[in-house]
């Protein structure tokens, strides 16, 4: 996850103030999840030692939410609407790619929903499996918003009728 992101900062990283901010809300989401992931145990069963505090899980998931938001209501919004006013319109494989990012939306949140709240006493026992799994489900997220950016650039590089 990190490899990928610092070859997306390399990439993308200085080319418009929407684009860094993104990267930099994306940067802080996999810090909060690197935290998380550090204290998990190696053996199947977690002791209650190795577990995040409600607080650690609190941020992460204000975290999580944010990176989701910016991306549905800021980011992306602001990056289409720039493209359509150069002329553009929307090609299947963009619908596609943004569509696939929309997907992962859902499992992110039920996430939040489920570990926002938590307190020391609410039982995380499938903790370590959920953890995996959204690690899981943000990869696929990064990699589907970078292929959206691609495309969009890509788009762009050549004008309307050409």
């Amino acid at each position: 996850m990190l490899n990928k992101f610092k070859q997306t900062q390399e990439q993308w990283g200085g080319s418009s103030e929407v684009i860094d901010h993104w990267l930099e809300t994306r940067q802080s989401l996999i810090v909060e999840y690197c935290k998380l992931a550090a204290l998990q145990p190696c053996s199947t069963k977690a002791s209650l030692s190795s577990l995040p505090t409600p607080k650690e899980l609190q941020i992460f998931c204000q975290h999580l939410v944010d990176y989701i938001s910016e991306g549905h209501f800021k980011i992306y919004d602001m990056v289409m609407d720039k493209w359509r006013a150069t002329g553009f319109e929307a090609t299947d494989e963009i619908n596609k790619a943004y569509g696939q990012i929309v997907l992962t939306t859902e499992p992110l949140l039920d996430f939040t929903d489920r570990y926002a709240a938590v307190s020391e006493e609410d039982d995380l026992e499938s903790f370590d499996r959920d953890l995996s799994l959204i690690g899981e489900t943000i990869e696929i997220r990064f990699e589907v918003e970078d292929q959206l950016i691609q495309l969009i650039a890509d788009s762009l590089a050549v004008p309307p009728g050409a």
